[in-house]
């Protein structure tokens, strides 16, 4: 403080009238401590704490302090500390509201947990942001390894904030922000200058909204492992049983898309009664899998032990599929998305998409669908989570013909060729951030810059840009009628006609 504000600070330890409440934060009220018009500013760094990592107590805890009803909703612990606040600041004066200043984990601005947290802040509480810190690298070790992301979030009275709201965004996760300002800040911590509602969330939906075709999880087995082989059990099942041959099929999750990596499965549904019947080495692991299923404690599984060939997903493409994986590091520009064939088996850790054709292919892999999925899609510690729901339903894809949207084969096709030069490298090597070859990179540049055009005319001049734009088309999809009357020009009324 001294060196910051150039005056002397000597105030540790704290001497002066110290009033320190041993207690839990959640379960205490906090105006016994200090009456909330006495208040000025509520800041600290309250503990993340991940709501798969929390205690059952914990969990409790939250979903009754967020009173979200329904399943409970899966907010992180350090979303408590922000509903709390909420709760504190409406209890004084307008004229004497306090501030808010928290660190959290930024998995409170994206995925499912913005669509449960915001709303309750915006409209239970009314509060706004009025000022952000986006994503940023806190703290590291020896090695100047990051230990967490972060985010800052300053929140006001909706009736007392600044109008000028401030947001600091950083190009390189350790480096420093650069300060923009903004009439207004979504619970994305971007621009909502543009949008009629700028409390919008992304909710979950349950089919496409902009016109995609129906993407599909991958086959889940639901097998106790007895039907999944490694390189070595597929040769001593094989050995045993060389007749099991046309039922072993190629099986792929992220880890062996992504890797180059080789699993494969036993696929029984289609095998022939007789052969399983004379076949112990196939007889054995069927009978293994329904005495698995009928021991679960789940009713549907116990339900599937009826059928113990048949897996408890089954997605058997005949021709060949997209696949994005489920799972994927946040260092690559690009989530690698591409086609696999049959006789391959996709599984549950990747997404298919039957029937795909190349200008579908592009929109996917392009910027702007990355920008979409790195600010709205949830995240798997700090790597990409791709979602059904919260991603691909939701995404918006640009108001052009279709014949526009053909227009896109050409960069697909020098994207596929670009990765077919390397015939050696998985996808892994393709798409390392530092290692991504030059044909592959040009080829993808290209594509983003013709999928931009098709988007707008005018570039964008950064992700953040895009993801703006996004989230206008976005609003049009869930509320055209608003969106449209926002947009709309007022006129002069003539005469005294309708």
């Amino acid at each position: 403080l001294s060196l910051e504000f150039g005056r002397t600070y000597a105030r540790i330890p704290i001497e002066k009238s110290p009033n320190i409440r041993n207690a839990d934060a959640l379960e205490t009220d906090w105006a016994e401590v200090l009456p909330p018009e006495e208040c000025s500013y509520v800041f600290g760094n309250p503990p993340f704490g991940g709501s798969k990592y929390q205690s059952t107590e914990q969990r409790a805890q939250v979903r009754r302090i967020a009173a979200l009803g329904g399943s409970g909703g899966t907010l992180d612990y350090v979303a408590a500390w922000f509903i709390r606040a909420g709760e504190y600041v409406r209890r004084a004066p307008r004229e004497t509201t306090p501030r808010i200043g928290f660190v959290a984990t930024n998995s409170i601005t994206q995925g499912e947990q913005a669509a449960q947290l915001w709303p309750v802040l915006f409209d239970r509480h009314g509060l706004e942001i009025a000022y952000a810190h986006r994503t940023f690298a806190w703290g590291s070790d020896a090695r100047g390894m990051a230990h967490v992301h972060v985010t800052i979030i300053g929140l006001d009275a909706a009736e007392s904030g600044p109008t000028q709201k401030r947001l600091f965004s950083y190009e390189d996760v350790k480096g420093e922000p650069l300060e923009s300002p903004h009439g207004v800040i979504t619970p994305y911590l971007f621009d909502g200058g543009g949008l009629a509602n700028p409390h919008l969330v992304v909710r979950e939906e349950g089919r496409p909204v902009n016109g995609l075709p129906r993407l599909v999880i991958g086959s889940k087995p639901i097998d106790g492992g007895r039907y999944i082989l490694d390189a070595e059990a597929r040769a001593a099942l094989l050995d045993a049983c060389p007749a099991a041959e046309p039922y072993v099929r190629p099986y792929v999750g992220a880890h062996e898309y992504i890797n180059g990596k080789n699993r494969w499965i036993l696929r029984l549904g289609d095998a022939p009664p007789e052969l399983l019947r004379r076949e112990p080495a196939l007889r054995e692991r069927v009978a293994a899998v329904r005495e698995l299923r009928q021991r679960s404690k789940s009713a549907p599984t116990r339900a599937l032990a009826e059928t113990p060939t048949l897996y408890h997903v089954n997605v058997i493409p005949e021709a060949p599929f997209l696949v994005i994986p489920k799972v994927s590091s946040e260092r690559r520009e690009y989530v690698p998305i591409g086609w696999l064939q049959p006789p391959t088996i996709p599984s549950d850790l990747v997404f298919v998409l039957e029937g795909a054709t190349k200008p579908t292919f592009a929109l996917l892999t392009s910027a702007m669908h990355m920008a979409w999925l790195r600010h709205i899609g949830g995240r798997l510690e700090s790597r990409y989570r791709y979602s059904i729901g919260l991603v691909y339903n939701t995404f918006p894809l640009p108001s052009v013909p279709e014949t526009d949207l053909e227009a896109l084969t050409p960069h697909a096709d020098a994207v596929l060729e670009a990765r077919a030069n390397h015939p050696g490298a998985a996808p892994a090597d393709l798409y390392a951030p530092d290692l991504m070859p030059p044909d592959l990179r040009r080829a993808h540049r290209q594509l983003d810059r013709a999928v931009d055009r098709l988007y707008r005319r005018a570039a964008f001049a950064s992700e953040r840009e895009r993801v703006e734009h996004l989230f206008t088309l976005y609003e049009r999809l869930q509320a055209p009628l608003v969106a449209k009357a926002a947009e709309r020009p007022k006129r002069k009324r003539r005469g005294t006609g309708p």
